[in-house]
């Protein structure tokens, strides 16, 4: 886990948490059943389909993969779908 300077939140959103994803990518959609079943409210935010084009999601966690997050709650920016599915259990799962 790294953690990154995030953007400005939009005012519009509650949401803490952005997510940086592709249309019908498994992965991605991982994470969202994740964030859906820790009732995380969150924003997404559709990336380009082309690897080469996606320089906002570089800027953000320091590579051009999807899915990624950014928690505002906690400051962490990162990439790779096991370790934001990991991260989000230990950070807002509770305990069973």
């Amino acid at each position: 886990m790294s953690a990154r300077t995030a953007p400005p939140r939009p005012e519009h959103s509650d949401a803490h948490v952005t997510l940086y994803r592709l249309q019908a990518c498994p992965f991605c959609e991982r994470v969202v059943r994740k964030l859906d079943e820790l009732n995380i409210d969150y924003q997404s935010r559709f990336v380009e389909p082309m690897h080469s084009e996606r320089d906002a999601v570089k800027r953000i966690v320091g590579a051009r993969t999807v899915p990624a997050i950014i928690d505002d709650e906690t400051g962490v920016a990162m990439a790779e779908s096991a370790n934001i599915v990991e991260y989000l259990d230990a950070t807002y799962g509770g305990e069973d």
